[in-house]
């Protein structure tokens, strides 16, 4: 089998994988459905996402983004939510607003997304800016504890950034 069959099919899992997941069914339909749009996304889409199959078949990265996923989903979601939430039900909590600069160690494209998106969809952080040249986030953050770049990157993204450089780069 080639490579390109190979990236192909790798590209087919993953996206069955996501779209059963998400749909939360398995019915005949959507598993049927499911396997057909995967294949021809994984077709199309095979150059574009993945260059090396073995990084993608590599149980260990695929064990850290399980961890990753419920250490994000289950710890840093919450505490976040709940931050926001106190503050909003309690108005004279203090608010410290501003944007920081915020550097980031991950190389790869994918590892700097998973970064970027894991602060964004944090509440109380946004992504608002990526320099890759200088390899920096401008994040707007809802109280800054700092705003020296290494100590806001420690408060911030240095826990997301352990896992998706373990996992994409």
């Amino acid at each position: 089998m080639g490579l390109k069959v190979v990236n192909a099919l790798i590209v087919a899992a993953i996206s069955f994988s996501t779209y059963i997941i998400f749909s939360g069914s398995i019915s005949l339909y959507d598993i049927i459905t499911g396997a057909i749009v995967s294949l021809i996304t994984g077709f199309v889409f095979s150059t574009l996402t993945l260059n090396n199959p073995r990084k993608a078949l590599n149980p260990k990265r695929w064990g850290l983004f399980i961890v990753y996923a419920v250490r994000y989903l289950l710890i840093d979601e919450t505490k976040a939510h709940v931050d926001v939430i106190k503050r909003i039900l309690h108005p004279k909590t203090p608010v410290n607003p501003a944007i920081v600069k915020v550097p980031f160690h991950v190389s790869t494209d994918y590892a700097v997304t998973a970064v970027a998106n894991s602060i964004t969809n944090t509440p109380g952080t946004v992504v608002v800016d990526v320099d890759e040249e200088e390899k920096v986030f401008y994040v707007h953050w809802i109280d800054a504890k700092t705003i020296e770049p290494e100590k806001a990157r420690e408060a911030i993204s240095s826990g997301f950034e352990k896992y998706a450089g373990r996992i994409f780069d």
